[in-house]
């Protein structure tokens, strides 16, 4: 049985589960409940129409947020040579080749994203078995797997965030700091919904999001229209 801690319980008695709120009523409601001692992530979930058993139903990608996300990003790059010192350039946590990957396999994975250029899946593509469940697995959709590593840095830094259905067809991720304005929060969200949207497969028929919840990193979640 988990036990819950008297703050979220008493967040939880603010929200109703069964009602669902407009977008910025939502925010505004989750930003007043009782805090965690950090700032929380505002982290949403959306139940997609697709029946993740099939391939060519899953979706994953990744998309820029025009607020950024609030927090500090480590990224690290697969490079060599003048791509190498541009991801230096443009801010890469650690830059390697092959010791980067040795590193990795070793348990090394102090990062949150992993960029690579083409020629370097040599290196990266041993590491699938020890990436892969962390979801940092590099990928050409989320523009992770690029010749222009410099570029990839720069936006990941400013925020972007990488997303993937989950074997239930749900799609997890942040999109800001709970300290965010109630507006910048819902451009934020407003913004990677219709990312998302956009992502929908040929193959799926009805409505694409069957369900959309917001909650703060450590709070209860409630459910916020999915317009249709």
């Amino acid at each position: 049985m988990v036990t819950r801690s008297k703050r979220y319980v008493k967040a939880s008695a603010l929200v109703d589960r069964a009602r669902t709120y407009e977008q910025n009523e939502a925010i505004d409601l989750l930003k007043s409940l009782p805090t965690a001692k950090f700032d929380e992530s505002l982290e949403v979930v959306v139940r997609l129409g697709i029946d993740p058993k099939k391939t060519d139903q899953l979706v994953r990608g990744a998309c820029s947020l025009p607020n950024g996300l609030g927090k500090s990003i480590k990224v690290i790059v697969f490079a060599e040579g003048d791509k190498a010192d541009a991801a230096r350039e443009a801010g890469a946590d650690e830059v390697g080749s092959a010791e980067l990957a040795d590193k990795i396999a070793g348990g090394w994975m102090d990062f949150d994203v992993v960029i690579t250029s083409p020629d370097q899946m040599k290196h990266v593509g041993r590491l699938g078995k020890v990436l892969g469940p962390q979801g940092k697995m590099p990928s050409p959709k989320s523009g992770t797997v690029t010749p222009d590593v410099a570029t990839a840095v720069t936006e990941f830094k400013a925020g972007k965030v990488e997303f993937r259905t989950d074997a239930g067809g749900n799609v997890h991720a942040a999109v800001g700091k709970c300290s965010f304005s109630t507006d910048a929060l819902s451009e934020n969200l407003t913004t990677f919904l219709n990312h998302l949207g956009g992502m929908r497969p040929s193959a799926v028929k009805g409505n694409f999001f069957t369900k959309i919840s917001l909650s703060t990193t450590m709070g209860p979640g409630l459910h916020i229209s999915t317009g249709g």
